[in-house]
């Protein structure tokens, strides 16, 4: 039996980009956390997925699926909620170096989100992976953010997972883990970009995280350093926060 990590905390974001949302279960299949960056933001004119480090406000925005419909709370505390199911209205964009077809929206949520980004911007719904960079799954430390001083949303990781010592899951790759009634298999470590940079809840930049961790982690060829771990799933199953004193954010 593989060993069981102890999950504190987990969560995802359903609309690309947007706040990290805590949940108290996620269901993993095959393909990931299911919900996770089911809908994206998309400048149609220049065919592109929206990249939250090209646009950290939307870390302001809340968004939840609420039975049929997707809300979204707006740091303004305008809100919209309506359904957000694909059109056959589809444009194939790029996401990373890679075409990703996606099915535009259309409704109110367009409007606002234009508005606070200050640019015409779609809605679309995304194919299971579509917008995900690597791994469908990314795993960060309890010790490891300790020793950083920093908050797990800043990560924006699936699991947050308890540890004794900072680094252990440096360790990791190539092994499997239980985590609730699934196992995932670890990857490699996840490299990090600016935005672990923003406040995870309003996107602004309050901290200089990425020169810290660039000056004390190993880095991958681009220079990036990196923080947590990527993995698969290798059984389904529905994984539970046990819910724990969680590290303390940086004074």
């Amino acid at each position: 039996m593989p060993r069981a990590l102890d999950v504190r905390s987990l969560g995802f974001a359903p609309v690309k980009g947007m706040r990290h949302l805590p949940m108290p279960s996620v269901r993993l299949d095959e393909q990931g956390p299911v919900g996770d960056r089911a809908w994206c933001l998309v400048d149609v004119a220049a065919r592109q997925v929206l990249r939250t480090v090209q646009h950290p406000s939307l870390l302001g925005v809340l968004a939840r699926v609420e039975g049929d419909e997707l809300s979204m709370t707006f740091p303004s505390g305008e809100s919209v909620s309506a359904p957000a199911r694909g059109s056959e209205e589809t444009v194939a964009c790029d996401y990373w170096g890679r075409q990703v077809a996606l099915s535009l929206v259309g409704g109110p949520h367009d409007a606002l989100v234009s508005d606070l980004l200050g640019r015409d911007v779609r809605l679309a719904a995304a194919p299971r992976g579509g917008v995900v960079f690597a791994a469908s799954v990314t795993v960060v430390a309890t010790a490891s953010l300790e020793a950083v001083g920093a908050e797990a949303a800043r990560f924006r990781a699936t699991l947050v997972v308890e540890t004794d010592e900072p680094w252990d899951e440096d360790s990791w790759p190539g092994t499997s883990f239980a985590v609730g009634s699934a196992e995932v298999r670890v990857g490699g470590p996840v490299p990090r970009c600016a935005v672990v940079d923003h406040d995870p809840s309003t996107g602004v930049k309050d901290r200089r995280l990425l020169k810290e961790l660039v000056a004390t982690r190993p880095t991958n060829d681009a220079g990036e350093p990196v923080f947590g771990v990527y993995a698969e799933v290798v059984r389904p199953g529905t994984v539970t926060a046990q819910g724990a004193k969680m590290p303390r954010s940086h004074p």
